[in-house]
């Protein structure tokens, strides 16, 4: 019975979102027109590499080594039905020097996705909710990912690993980890709700870490259709975590994809077990990302032709 009800959520908060895509004055397309739109329009997944309007460097070193550019991202997205793109909202000032020159950086690029954000360190909470939000409502597809722009990423190993999780209607895939709520004042990741996780020294409930992770359509929908009212916490990554407690949610650690750099990734796949994703635990992210992508491109990578030699 719980599952049914939870089922049965789900499918009245896609109801929802689609309603409020569409406009309550959109006519409704008949069984034949939904079944060209899905053929025509499905998506395998949408991937949004988090950055800020510091990251020109970054985002640069992701293009010049595992994200395909020009023709090739589309060609991706035409025979693969993947979508990347960088994810920035605006600055404090709308139309102000940071957003001309993001504007001119996607006019050459057109690898952008636009968020009604305002950006700042302290509000990725809000961000990861309206990316969210943002892209179910764009895109029709099986799964949505977070990812920041100072990791590593194989497309192709980590398409091969989500191809396993279709049949799946509400995942919640990532390297799940159950770290110390930290109390205490001024350090990196202090939680000043700490007193809802019982004691202090207290752990928060397992939840995926926040360098990249991947949600189901039905998960994106849900957070589309409540996204007034689920509360955001100090840590983005324990947000998402927190939104999903309580839902009928299959939580899979996926361990490819929280590989350390070289020679971590390196091991793992002469192992037989290539990884999805790599980065330094150290700086909960490549270190010197953009000076060191390359590098660790070069070491960790599945090799530039293999997302086109990967049937998913």
């Amino acid at each position: 019975m719980d599952k049914t009800m939870s089922s049965l959520e789900m499918q009245l908060a896609a109801a929802r979102a689609a309603k409020n895509k569409h406009g309550e004055g959109s006519p409704i397309p008949t069984k034949s027109e939904k079944e060209q739109i899905k053929d025509e329009e499905k998506i395998f997944f949408v991937m949004g590499i988090i950055t800020a309007f510091s990251g020109r460097k970054r985002r640069d070193s992701i293009r010049e080594t595992w994200m395909p550019q020009g023709e090739e991202l589309r060609k991706l997205e035409r025979e693969k039905r993947i979508i990347i793109r960088f994810v920035i909202g605006h600055s404090a000032t709308p139309g102000g020097v940071l957003d001309r020159a993001i504007d001119a950086e996607d006019d050459k690029h057109k690898d952008f996705l636009r968020l009604k954000h305002a950006e700042g360190y302290h509000t990725l909470s809000s961000k990861t909710q309206i990316y969210f939000s943002t892209a179910v409502a764009k895109w029709d597809a099986d799964f949505y990912i977070k990812v920041d722009d100072d990791v590593h990423v194989n497309l192709g190993t980590i398409g091969s690993m989500l191809a396993h999780h279709r049949s799946k209607p509400r995942v919640y895939i990532g390297c799940m980890k159950s770290g110390p709520v930290l109390a205490q004042k001024g350090i990196k990741y202090h939680e000043p709700e700490y007193w809802k996780f019982g004691e202090e020294g207290n752990k928060y409930f397992r939840h995926a870490t926040g360098q990249i992770y991947v949600i189901s359509k039905d998960l994106a929908t849900y957070i589309s259709a409540n996204r007034h009212i689920l509360h955001k916490y100090a840590n983005e990554d324990v947000s998402l975590g927190s939104w999903f407690i309580g839902l009928d949610v299959e939580h899979i650690d996926e361990r490819s994809l929280c590989c350390g750099t070289s020679p971590d990734c390196e091991w793992k796949a002469q192992a037989g077990n290539p990884c999805s994703a790599s980065f330094d635990w150290s700086c909960s992210g490549i270190c010197k990302s953009a000076e060191r992508m390359e590098e660790v491109h070069q070491q960790c990578g599945e090799g530039d032709a293999a997302i086109w030699h990967t049937s998913f």
